[in-house]
């Protein structure tokens, strides 16, 4: 019995550690997190991300995701990444994070420079659908689509593996482009203007509607409506990916509720944020 109990305790405490390895910054939404067992829930920033989960964005969203050692992973609009057997080791600064993060679709970059620390490591595997990016230290920005997967060395070196073909990328500003059918170009410079192009796809825009872990703005949906209208209410925002949360006050001898978007960045990202809920049919509150 006693050692039934340490062994929970014991996969308790690895669970616990597994869930910190990756966390959500911010998010633009609608954006879901799709759990290993199936359950799906609106993207939030302070959510812990676990291993066999799976990131969507919606149509104009981003996401920004926070791994453990300082890296960070950002996403554009209509992107799936699955997170694969991440692992965090050490301590402090000096600790190491290991695993492998899927880009099944759309934009992705992943950056050492956001939060990192220059002691802090990482082995970490890109697999971009054909190609595999070995990644220690660095910032990469890539994209699957339907008919390539491109690879773009912003600063840093990289390990990259397609089909039979390995090889290294460590000119800063250069690129690699696979075709689904097999075919591939050779890596080749960047041009200034295509990478600002490409960095626009996976960026969290000023005012683009935006929460945040600090963000101190909110949005309000519907207020001072019974339970059961705001119960159904926050279902159907939180289907459609947008986090919203009810807060229940009295009024007289009642209790009443109101549907709020808390944590914008600012007046002009919950102001953004209410136009797009109003064109997908919802009527946020002055």
């Amino acid at each position: 019995m006693v050692r039934s109990l340490l062994l929970l305790a014991l996969l308790w405490v690895a669970g616990s550690a597994g869930a910190r390895v990756m966390t959500v910054e911010a998010v633009v939404s609608p954006a879901w997190v799709e759990r290993a067992g199936g359950a799906r829930e609106p993207l939030q920033p302070g959510l812990p991300l676990q291993d066999g989960d799976r990131v969507l964005t919606g149509s104009g969203a981003r996401a920004l995701l926070r791994v453990a050692e300082g890296s960070a992973v950002k996403l554009g609009e209509n992107a799936q990444l699955r997170i694969d057997r991440l692992a965090d080791r050490g301590v402090s600064a000096r600790r190491v994070v290991s695993g492998t993060l899927d880009v099944l679709q759309g934009a992705f970059r992943f950056t050492t420079r956001l939060f990192g620390s220059p002691q802090a490591r990482r082995e970490i595997d890109l697999r971009i659908v054909t190609v595999t990016a070995g990644i220690r230290g660095t910032d990469i920005w890539g994209k699957s689509s339907s008919d390539r997967d491109v690879v773009c060395l912003i600063e840093g070196r990289i390990f990259v593996q397609h089909r039979e073909r390995a090889f290294t990328m460590e000119e800063p500003l250069s690129f690699f482009v696979a075709g689904r059918d097999g075919s591939r170009q050779p890596v080749a410079p960047v041009p200034e203007a295509q990478l600002k192009e490409w960095a626009g796809e996976t960026e969290i825009a000023a005012a683009s509607g935006a929460v945040r872990r600090d963000g101190t703005h909110r949005l309000t949906l519907a207020a001072d409506v019974d339970e059961a209208t705001a119960a159904a209410l926050a279902q159907r925002l939180r289907a459609d990916g947008y986090p919203v949360r009810l807060r229940a006050y009295r009024a007289g001898a009642s209790l009443r509720y109101e549907v709020h978007l808390a944590g914008l960045a600012s007046a002009d990202d919950a102001a953004t944020l209410a136009a797009a809920l109003r064109r997908a049919g919802y009527a946020p509150q002055p």
